[in-house]
């Protein structure tokens, strides 16, 4: 079980951190909003990405994650701990930073090109995303420097020595 949930976990992590990559060299790329047609398209490649490929990898990540630290090995693994919380926190702001955004701003500009939306509204916030995932990837990196080394942040209680 181990073993599956390392794999797993490790899939994940890969899927995400590739999607991540994807998503900042696509943001470069982005035509400006005033080319509706590129921009739309680039925009809606960007929301299948985030939906298909972003979202899975960071729901199996977490989950695999939180199935290993339920076991006692990791109980007392201070890293585990940190990775437990960056990876909340790497859940929350995927899904309110990436991953929604991103699917919204697919739609409008999907609504725009078809004549139904406004134009004005596209691309204000081209520069945060790329932030967002920047810091993502750094918190991912972090997080993958932690499951290589475990270094020790919880020091075993001293024991009194006997007579």
């Amino acid at each position: 079980m181990r073993r599956t949930l390392k794999f797993l976990h490790t899939m994940g992590a890969i899927g995400l951190m590739g999607a991540m990559a994807c998503l900042v060299v696509m943001l470069s790329f982005t035509p400006s909003p005033t080319s509706l047609s590129g921009y739309a398209l680039m925009r809606g490649v960007m929301g299948a990405v985030a939906s298909w490929i972003f979202l899975p990898s960071l729901a199996l990540t977490l989950l695999a994650g939180l199935l290993a630290i339920a076991q006692r090995a990791f109980h007392n693994a201070g890293w585990a701990w940190v990775k437990l919380a960056t990876g909340v926190l790497m859940f929350e702001g995927g899904l309110v930073y990436v991953q929604g955004p991103m699917r919204q701003e697919a739609d409008l500009s999907a609504a725009a090109l078809a004549g139904d939306g406004n134009p004005a509204m596209l691309g204000q916030a081209l520069e945060g995303e790329g932030g967002t995932l920047w810091v993502l990837l750094a918190v991912a990196t972090a997080n993958v420097a932690l499951a290589i080394w475990r270094p020790r942040l919880i020091r075993p209680p001293v024991r009194a020595a006997g007579p």
